[in-house]
């Protein structure tokens, strides 16, 4: 049976969860496998995403021109909220129903969309800080094929970078990983 949104995204939050809650402060300048973001910068675009997606789920519009800063005073708390809050609008009875967004796109791609951006920036994160990151298997099931349809869209959109190549024996994550862009064996300089 397939899971609901609501429950992916539930899953996918408890994984990406403590290596949010984990980040040292001292870290918050660090790279990550996203060059055009530090520490700071993708947590702010990460909260960004998390709270947007929670409007989408209602239907309301939403702006991703600014990037507020949201990475003040008990953000790591804050970020708890904010993905329970998107658990919550993405459990809504009928939120899998119909269009969203201004591209008039299916609801459940919207979802799995919020649920590769909590997935893919879980993992930056925990390679840019050193923590520990393994998506659920049924959120890997159910994002990678998604992720690789939306690829070349989202490559011609510039969210994606060209895909990364990696051998025949590299795991579902990993070839995830690399459809968006990333080499699957990112370190920060120097580890």
């Amino acid at each position: 049976m397939t899971q609901t949104i609501g429950e992916l995204l539930e899953t996918a939050a408890d994984r990406a969860l403590p290596v949010v809650r984990g980040i040292d402060d001292a870290r918050l300048g660090d790279r990550t496998p996203c060059a055009e973001y530090d520490v700071r910068a993708l947590l702010n675009h990460l909260f960004l995403v998390v709270v947007n997606f929670q409007a989408l789920a209602a239907r309301e519009d939403v702006d991703f021109g600014g990037e507020p800063e949201f990475v003040t005073g008990d953000w790591r708390g804050r970020f708890g909220d904010e993905t329970a809050r998107l658990v919550e609008a993405w459990s809504a009875p009928g939120v899998e129903e119909g269009t969203t967004g201004r591209m008039g796109l299916p609801a459940r791609t919207v979802g799995l969309m919020v649920l590769g951006d909590l997935t893919v920036h879980a993992w930056d994160l925990a390679r840019a800080t050193g923590a520990d990151f393994v998506p659920e298997r049924g959120v890997l099931d159910e994002v990678g094929p998604g992720l690789a349809e939306m690829a070349p869209q989202a490559r011609e959109m510039k969210v994606f970078g060209e895909p990364f190549p990696v051998g025949e024996g590299a795991s579902a994550f990993e070839r995830l990983l690399a459809v968006t862009g990333r080499d699957p064996g990112w370190r920060p300089t120097g580890s």
